[in-house]
């Protein structure tokens, strides 16, 4: 079957789930800690345990993403993605909704790998990075729409919200009858699982694309935690109008994010991502100078634009320097570090907070900005000798070219 822009679509829908996943009950927490009898501080706990389900199984689903075929891994978390919301609507204790948040992290963790998985297997060189870039502004929607659905859907009632992800049900049966697998079966194949992919990670272009994973999900939660505070301090706003502010971001997010097959065109794909971190930082310092709320929603859409550069450019680069035989497990600790990122953020960040001031805790997340774009920069040279080449529109510029299988062959 050949794969089509519809497939694509899948994938971005895929993308889109995986994302809202988490935001969809952002704006709702406040309205759930009388129902369910419990503290404003217990109740952040629905977002940990999804958080830290979604990296270990992330990890473990890497053990054996790359011996099985994608959709063996799809359809199933998508199911359990979408029962587990389903059950939750009807759940009243917190104890019971923080099990089945748990087990839905496992399902979030066995659906961006493969969805990426599937883009490295259909696409090549440029086109991998359209490919990558619709899915990365799918995820920017994802960011904006969610939280204004769940708000939306918590009119009726704290718990429906949860019937957002039963969506993902009649979807996986979608996904089951027309996305083509794309796994090329290989005869006398020996996969180690966990242990090929530790071996791909003692390249230096691998280790370093998936520490900017990590980076800039870290600079990402700086924002996403800290500007509410700042939002409510200096300008009054409260919970639900911050998150409106912080929304605005991805307007630039996503616009950016299409212009990322364009810029790969003309410069190194590192270029690119170090203009991204560059921009990122230079926003966040800046933020601790701002005395308008003018100046914040400039600076917000100037964060935007530099997380769409950078974020679609990472994953578009981890996709082509991977072996394609230890593809996914690397994918899959590419993916983790996004939630370690997203996990260590603030208690970094909150250690600054408790000696020092919010406008420090922008100072120095913006510096670390700043300096991942300066490491990044002269880490070039070395990311050019290894392939990582201006990505011409023949489509080859993989680091390992002999990877490469032609697409009648993949599909």
């Amino acid at each position: 079957m050949e794969f089509r822009n519809i497939h694509l679509l899948m994938l971005c829908i895929i993308a889109f789930f995986a994302m809202a996943g988490g935001a969809i009950l952002a704006p709702v927490l406040p309205e759930m800690v009388e129902p369910l009898q419990t503290t404003s501080h217990e109740i952040g706990l629905l977002m940990s345990v999804y958080t830290i389900s979604t990296a270990i199984f992330t990890l473990v689903i890497g053990h054996f993403i790359d011996r099985v075929n994608r959709k063996k891994i799809l359809v199933p978390c998508l199911m359990i993605y979408g029962l587990m919301g389903l059950v939750s609507y009807f759940i009243s204790d917190l104890q019971s909704l923080l099990i089945l948040r748990f087990i839905q992290g496992i399902g979030v963790a066995g659906m961006m790998s493969p969805a990426m998985l599937i883009i490295g297997d259909a696409y090549k060189g440029l086109e991998s990075v359209h490919a990558m870039s619709k899915v990365s502004m799918a995820i920017a929607i994802g960011s904006i729409s969610a939280p204004l659905i769940g708000g939306g859907l918590s009119i009726w009632g704290w718990n429906y919200p949860f019937l957002f992800y039963a969506l993902s049900l009649p979807f996986a049966f979608v996904v089951m009858t027309f996305l083509p697998e794309t796994r090329v079966q290989k005869k006398n194949s020996d996969h180690k699982g966990i242990f090929d992919v530790l071996t791909a990670l003692k390249e230096l272009q691998i280790i370093y694309t998936v520490f900017l994973s990590f980076a800039i999900f870290f600079l990402l939660y700086s924002l996403v935690i800290y500007m509410p505070f700042m939002l409510k301090d200096v300008y009054g706003y409260t919970a639900k109008e911050a998150g409106l502010i912080l929304a605005f971001q991805g307007i630039t997010v996503i616009l950016m994010a299409s212009r990322v097959k364009i810029l790969a065109s003309k410069h190194s794909m590192i270029k690119v991502i170090t203009a991204g971190f560059a921009l990122v930082g230079l926003a966040i310092i800046s933020i601790s100078f701002a005395h308008s709320i003018v100046t914040v929603l400039l600076l917000l859409l100037l964060f935007g634009a530099g997380f769409g550069l950078a974020r679609t450019a990472i994953d578009a680069q981890i996709i082509q320097i991977s072996p394609s035989d230890s593809r996914g497990g690397v994918l899959s600790i590419h993916n983790a570090m996004k939630y370690v990122g997203q996990s260590l953020s603030p208690i970094v960040l909150g250690i600054v907070l408790l000696h020092f001031n919010l406008d420090t805790v922008f100072m120095a997340s913006g510096s670390f900005g700043l300096l991942v774009a300066l490491m990044t920069y002269l880490l070039k040279k070395r990311f050019d000798s290894s392939g990582d080449i201006t990505v011409k529109d023949t489509g080859i510029s993989l680091s390992d070219s002999s990877s490469i299988e032609p697409l009648d062959e993949v599909v």
